[in-house]
């Protein structure tokens, strides 16, 4: 069980602060089930209440300083996605996201860079899709990393760059 105060990511809607344990007085609703009220670290007034025993959506607390700089150092080595056929790309990035998976957050990134790069040597953009998964994907990251490293999410992808070039030399 998580404490208020504490971060977790919670599913899709990412990063979020525990503002409360408490019991729901609805119903249909048993009076002893406890849920947590949740607040979104990047949106303002938004409230998510979840029982505290919701097994259909991911929950998990936001690393540690030391998890965060190991995952950061192992970006080179996190292999970009495989995606055969391009009709099932975004079902492929939708699973990602939804996984809580950091990993999964990076293969996103890494495989839409490249994608990126390789689209405008050929003279093309982006695509709608790809562009709102990598900014999906940097935005889940970027925010759950801020956190531990105390690092504005602004300047994360800067940070990132700058500790995989060190990493390099």
């Amino acid at each position: 069980m998580f404490e208020k105060g504490e971060y977790i990511v919670y599913g899709t809607s990412g990063v979020c602060q525990v503002e409360d344990i408490t019991t729901m007085d609805m119903k249909g609703v048993p009076g002893d089930r406890l849920f947590y009220v949740l607040i979104p670290a990047g949106q303002k007034g938004g409230k998510i209440f979840t029982p505290v025993d919701n097994e259909k959506t991911s929950m998990r607390r936001v690393m540690t300083q030391e998890e965060a700089s190991q995952l950061i150092d192992e970006i080179p080595g996190i292999e970009e996605l495989w995606i055969a056929n391009e009709k099932l790309r975004e079902v492929q990035y939708k699973e990602c996201m939804k996984s809580c998976d950091c990993k999964e957050w990076i293969k996103i990134i890494k495989t839409l860079y490249l994608r990126k790069r390789t689209r405008r040597d050929q003279g093309k953009k982006i695509t709608s899709t790809d562009e709102r998964y990598l900014r999906m994907a940097e935005d889940y990251l970027y925010s759950e990393l801020e956190i531990p490293l105390g690092i504005p999410k602004a300047k994360m992808g800067e940070y990132i760059t700058e500790r995989i070039r060190e990493q390099k030399k």
